[in-house]
């Protein structure tokens, strides 16, 4: 996650030492783990950035019902690949460039989550059927979303959000 030209402007922000420090003691976590699990359960929200070959980034919204990402186990995640504006950004990206970060947000409880690792889509048909939700949209393919890494962010900054109740 640290290049070299993130390494060198901690160094000359001061930070470089404490980074370093946690490097040394392991760096992020590797897997998710049941606080991650559960928090990642309870979202309604996430946010996707995958990049092109040239490294153009890219970040898209996905949402849904609390549990609309599911946790296949401590370091693989799935969610339906609904049709959108048919762009096709995320899906391109994916076909050539593997690389992909979901960030999670809890505004309510000033918690967020990173995670770094790799994605691809798929079409399993019993994924698919797992995947959907309550919706007239049929899942036609899914993001399965790999974890290399792991990390809880500071809350320093985030705004007190609080969900308002949908009209009936």
């Amino acid at each position: 996650m640290f290049s070299s030209s993130v390494r060198a402007e901690q160094a000359r922000q001061g930070s470089r030492e404490a980074h370093q420090r946690r490097a040394s003691n392991g760096g992020f976590a590797a897997e998710l783990s049941d606080d991650a699990i559960a928090f990642i359960r309870a979202r309604e929200s996430a946010y996707l950035a995958t990049a092109s070959a040239d490294g153009q980034p890219y970040i898209q919204h996905r949402g849904g019902p609390p549990g609309f990402i599911r946790v296949l186990d401590r370091k693989t995640l799935a969610f339906a690949e609904y049709p959108g504006n048919r762009q096709f950004a995320t899906s391109g990206h994916l076909a050539i460039n593997e690389r992909a970060f979901l960030f999670l947000m809890d505004y309510a409880n000033a918690r967020r989550l990173k995670l770094w690792g790799t994605a691809k889509l798929t079409e399993q048909p019993a994924l698919l059927g797992d995947l959907a939700c309550a919706s007239e949209v049929i899942v036609e393919s899914a993001i399965v979303f790999t974890v290399r890494a792991a990390d809880w962010n500071c809350s320093k900054y985030i705004p007190k959000l609080v969900a308002m109740a949908a009209k009936t």
